[in-house]
């Protein structure tokens, strides 16, 4: 399997090796540089020296090579997806969504440079005030294994737009997508340096946030991550924006429409393997929800390895899940449905967990409180929504909210009292849709604003301000 890349840096005498192992079979696919000091120097560099020249050029320039980029990842979809599915283990057809998806954010950096951002005024007799959005500099992505594709673009396509570099340090566990985008980014003419990926571990992300070039810093990840990422870009003087882990609850409601609710709550929380920050991990039923949750039991169970939900990332991952789920077992919670003993899609060394629902946890259960990152759904059951929303809002996370419910009023009640920066009425996974950012609140994100839309313009940019005169007037004032 190709892992070279024009845009790839190469090894020096400092960097180490590491192996690509396929999630779906345990097998071998690939074997990457783990960068050491020299090459991220090397990296960073190249980099610096690309923005120069990248910064000066027109903005439509830029964003038409953004759009040679697209296209070139529509041709290649199905390649790329696959790719994707045998490095992260989630199905081709997930694969393919998530390719989709991220290609939307760079849609929306393409239209940039239609964007009203830059402003001018008559502030006073001939003087006039202007603002405009200048590019950073050398910018880092470093980006987590579960949307190994996606997440890289919710921050390189408006960055790289703005006028800024981008380096990409994508996890070790899913690098080969990342080599994959900065070939068709080669393909596409982008000039050299512009994009590049750097390999490597926790070290090689701490080589890059310290090297000086470098000034601004978006990551995705674990809570404690990115909590680590936030400090270290503080102690440095660097902007940075990390989104971290999440736990997401769904509120079913008695009068929720059946099939609607039933399927949505089964595609959030078993989607991906349950491996994204968006998925329904706790399902809170207000009231007599026993026909919905038959209904949610049923549907889980038809879902079948291998074809309808992928591997989780590692060996060590599955372990972690089904720790979850022995424990909980061993405190007394009814297991309702039990991935832990599901066929494993005719691949035995495969990292497979299938569906999971709990019943009869308490709210101080770790399968409650903690992100398991696996196709688990805990269920809660209470009285009222007065009880669901004292849950939600007791998380320490804040990522994401659902409810489902045909009542207007319980519904904008809902949206209102949630503490969480995205709400989902009647929609499983709210991820909002560009121009509108995506962005969680409390232990979910640390930094100001939000990755995607107009708050990934204003958190890769930076405010420039011009206060000219070129006429002298007659009449005078204070700024005359």
């Amino acid at each position: 399997m190709k892992t070279e890349t024009a845009a790839s840096i190469p090894s020096t005498k400092t960097d180490s090796k590491r192996d690509v192992i396929s999630p779906l079979d345990g097998s071998v696919l690939s074997q990457i540089d783990i960068a050491g000091s020299d090459s991220v120097k090397g990296a960073v560099e190249k980099s610096e020296q690309a923005f120069k020249s990248w910064a000066l050029t027109p903005i439509r320039e830029r964003a038409q090579f953004l759009a040679r980029f697209k296209e070139k990842v529509e041709q290649n979809m199905g390649d790329m997806a696959q790719l994707i599915s045998q490095e992260n283990g989630k199905t081709k057809g997930e694969a393919g969504d998530e390719i989709k998806r991220g290609l939307e954010v760079v849609e929306f950096a393409t239209s940039i440079p239609n964007l009203p951002m830059d402003s001018t005024l008559e502030v006073s007799r001939g003087v006039r005030c202007q603002s405009e959005h200048s590019p950073l500099g050398v910018t880092l992505g470093i980006t987590p294994f579960n949307f190994p594709a996606m997440v890289p673009m919710w921050m390189f396509p408006i960055s790289m737009v703005c006028g800024n570099s981008f380096v990409l340090k994508p996890s070790e566990q899913t690098p080969l997508a990342a080599l994959r985008i900065a070939d068709l980014f080669h393909d596409s003419g982008l000039p050299d340096g512009v994009f590049s990926v750097v390999n490597g571990d926790k070290e090689t992300a701490r080589l890059l946030m310290e090297s000086d070039p470098v000034k601004a810093i978006g990551f995705v990840g674990s809570t404690p991550a990115a909590r680590s990422i936030y400090a270290l870009a503080g102690q440095l003087g660097k902007r940075a924006l990390a989104l971290g882990g999440a736990k997401n609850h769904i509120t079913l409601m008695a009068d929720a429409d059946p099939e609607i609710a039933t399927a949505n709550i089964v595609a959030s929380a078993m989607g991906c393997a349950g491996q994204r920050c968006m998925a329904a991990s706790v399902l809170i039923l207000v009231g007599d929800c026993s026909a919905l949750l038959d209904r949610i039991i049923e549907l889980a169970s038809k879902i079948e390895l291998g074809k309808d939900l992928g591997a989780v990332i590692s060996a060590t991952a599955k372990t972690r899940i089904t720790g979850y789920i022995n424990q909980a077992e061993a405190e007394g919670a009814k297991i309702l449905l039990d991935g832990r003993t599901t066929p494993s899609a005719g691949n035995p060394n495969g990292f497979w967990v299938g569906p999971t629902v709990i019943d009869g946890v308490t709210t101080d259960s770790d399968c409650i409180n903690d992100e398991i990152f696996g196709p688990v759904l805990s269920v809660l059951q209470v009285d009222s929504l007065d009880e669901a929303l004292a849950i939600e809002n007791a998380s320490p996370f804040g990522n994401a909210a659902s409810i489902y419910t045909q009542s207007g009023a319980t519904a904008e009640r809902y949206a209102t009292e949630a503490n969480a920066g995205m709400v989902g009425v009647n929609i499983g996974v709210p991820v909002p849709r560009d121009p509108f950012p995506l962005g969680g609140w409390n232990a979910s994100r640390f930094g100001v604003g939000d990755m995607t839309g107009a708050e990934g313009i204003r958190f890769w940019t930076q405010t420039k301000k011009i206060t000219s005169k070129w006429s002298n007037k007659a009449a005078r004032s204070w700024m005359s």
